[in-house]
């Protein structure tokens, strides 16, 4: 603690606040910009059905991420003697659990991007319907991001992992705030 009674920050805690920030930014501003300009023209939409397919269309990247996840897992699984029985079977080996981890987080996002996304396609304006799919994109950049830096440590994870779910959660809070001021108006 300093002086002032504050716990100063480690390096690692800067690392991750500063990919955490710019994780943070970034997905507010791709998300204003979807709602702004709506770049996929969803205002000419008016129909059950394009919202259904917008939602299909934003469920896409996500899931291919969780495809790969487990992919990679069972490629590794099965060229290691260690790690061919499978986690209930076996303790793992270190790149084993790393790759487990790596899963349960990328299912873990998708859960949560799963129902943003679905009410996001069913109660927003048709010309806010882009958000939801640049949220997508950006789920997929930031498993990129989260799968390449994830042995490198917290710092080198960070942005990563928060693009994936910072883009969910401001999604969901601009969801919730609207939803609260159409039910109050």
């Amino acid at each position: 603690m300093d002086d002032e009674g504050f716990m100063e920050l480690t390096s690692k805690q800067v690392g991750v606040f500063k990919g955490m920030a710019w994780a943070m930014l970034s997905a507010i501003v791709a998300i204003l910009a979807a709602i702004v300009l709506d770049p996929l023209n969803h205002a000419q939409t008016s129909l059950l059905e394009d919202r259904v397919t917008v939602l299909g269309q934003s469920l896409i990247l996500p899931t291919l991420m969780l495809i790969v996840s487990i992919g990679r897992l069972a490629k590794f699984r099965f060229f290691s003697p260690e790690d061919i029985d499978g986690s209930g079977l076996t303790s793992g080996t270190k790149q084993a659990i790393m790759l487990q981890s790596l899963l349960q987080n990328t299912l873990e996002q998708l859960v949560i991007a799963f129902g943003v996304y679905t009410a996001w396609c069913l109660l927003m304006p048709f010309a806010w319907l882009s958000a939801g799919l640049v949220c997508s994109v950006l789920f997929f950049i930031g498993r990129i991001f989260f799968f390449k830096g994830y042995s490198h440590g917290a710092p080198a994870r960070a942005f990563g992992f928060a693009l994936t779910f910072y883009s969910t959660v401001v999604l969901c809070l601009v969801l919730v705030v609207t939803q609260l001021v159409f039910a109050l108006s």
